[in-house]
């Protein structure tokens, strides 16, 4: 077998058994297979696409080119959620303890932040003395005996992903359907979950900025799901305007808690009990979405996902009293107003740049190696469709100190934010859910 032949058989439109994706995928990863024909073969991909079965193939491939997690000694189906990243995303450590709490076991591998996007990861540390490496039998423990771990990713695993993703985004073939998907879901299926919810962004803020490009790549990860024997499911959610109000790490953690409260943002709620309901479902704990939806609701209300939260952080080494008094996170010693220039309705809020704008605060990284500041961010005081009078404060900076870069960065945010002098109706939270059976637009 060739590289050179696949490539071309790829280039010509030709279907890649399972055999021929495994060879190129081993070859690539012990160096044996060089850069340039990969790459030739990531373009042919590009231009040419791939079928569920190829995808699947190959998701497979890259899942076993490192580590693969066995799951097997804990208890009950494991379902695991995975969100292809946003601004002011702090869903897992809702979603986490809320499913637990109903009774789904939760062993999760979670990624740190890059760039304008936060990291799970980041936000759990942001929480004193929380650990965020366990070794697999206090992982399985613990998930066992609480229901719900959360831990970062294993140094090993899927290394061929890893490699193949900095080959992409030199080529100029980042943006193909198959290859993300199976990007994506190589890490989860190496993770060992026995299900898979989705959480599919689109937007100004998200990576796919249409609702049509994000449904494609919904449907290409629920069809590898399907494919290699995990239930899958996704969701398509908002992200014209960053979710919840809080950006920065501490910040989001307490958001996070307002919401285990139940006094949190409406539009971070309704997105953590909408994929929450379908991690029920498939966990086996609901025999339907309102079923479910019932369920994580009195667990709200009950005080029991909060429970599962301070268990959860005292058995990682953090002090649960973090729960009760946000005063135990890092707090920014400054926080400074930016004021709206003009009157009006909020017509749209650029994500990104909030996003961008935190990370330049020191709350994300501009390369691998940037330290975090925990304390530091922005916390929305309007989204959009609020009516907006000169003066009025639109947001509030939490930084280190007051100076010239943060002036520039109270301007990024103000003029992330347009304005309409009539009302405005904000865009629906959640879009379309994609399922084994389809999509299905709400």
């Amino acid at each position: 077998m060739r590289a050179v032949d696949i490539i071309q058989k790829k280039r010509n439109g030709g279907v890649l058994t399972k055999d021929e994706l495994s060879f190129l995928i081993e070859g690539y990863s012990k160096g044996e297979i060089p850069d340039y024909q990969l790459s030739a073969w990531a373009m042919a991909v590009y231009f040419r696409g791939m079928n569920a079965e190829e995808t699947a193939h190959l998701t497979m491939a890259m899942a076993g080119s490192g580590d693969q997690v066995d799951l097997s000694p804990i208890h009950g189906i494991k379902v695991d959620k995975h969100s292809t990243g946003g601004v002011g995303d702090k869903t897992s450590l809702i979603i986490g303890p809320l499913v637990a709490s109903c009774g789904v076991p939760v062993a999760k591998m979670s990624g740190r932040g890059l760039g304008h996007t936060g990291g799970t990861i980041d936000k759990m540390e942001a929480m004193e003395g929380f650990r965020t490496e366990l070794t697999r039998d206090e992982f399985i423990a613990q998930v066992n005996d609480i229901g719900l771990a959360i831990i970062g990713q294993s140094g090993n695993m899927t290394p061929a992903d890893k490699k193949l993703y900095a080959l992409r985004d030199v080529t100029a073939t980042v943006e193909s359907i198959p290859l993300i998907a199976s990007s994506v879901m190589s890490k989860k299926i190496a993770a060992g979950a026995d299900a898979i919810v989705l959480d599919v962004k689109t937007g100004s803020g998200a990576f796919m900025k249409t609702l049509e490009d994000s449904e494609k790549l919904a449907q290409a990860m629920v069809e590898i799901g399907t494919e290699v024997g995990r239930k899958t499911a996704a969701l398509i959610s908002d992200m014209d305007q960053p979710l919840g109000y809080a950006i920065g790490n501490a910040l989001e953690v307490q958001e996070a808690i307002d919401t285990l409260h139940g006094r949190g943002p409406e539009d971070l709620t309704a997105l953590c009990i909408a994929l929450s309901s379908h991690m029920v479902v498939l966990g086996g704990e609901a025999s339907s979405l309102e079923e479910a939806e019932a369920l994580l609701r009195a667990k709200l209300e009950s005080g029991a996902a909060l429970a599962k939260f301070k268990a959860f952080v005292e058995a990682q080494g953090g002090n649960p009293a973090v729960a009760d008094d946000p005063m135990l996170l890092p707090q920014a010693p400054f926080v400074l107003e930016v004021k709206s220039t003009q009157d009006g309705y909020v017509q749209a809020i650029q994500a990104e740049e909030l996003g961008l704008a935190a990370m330049l605060l020191g709350a994300g990284r501009a390369t691998k190696e940037s330290v975090i500041d925990f304390a530091v961010g922005v916390t929305m005081k309007r989204k959009v469709g609020d009516k907006v009078n000169e003066g009025d404060t639109l947001a509030l900076l939490h930084v280190r100190e007051e100076n010239a870069a943060t002036s520039e960065v109270a301007e990024r945010v103000r003029t992330a934010y347009t304005f309409s002098s009539e009302p405005v109706k904000p865009s629906p939270l959640l879009l379309s859910v994609v399922t084994e059976n389809g999509v299905k637009r709400f």
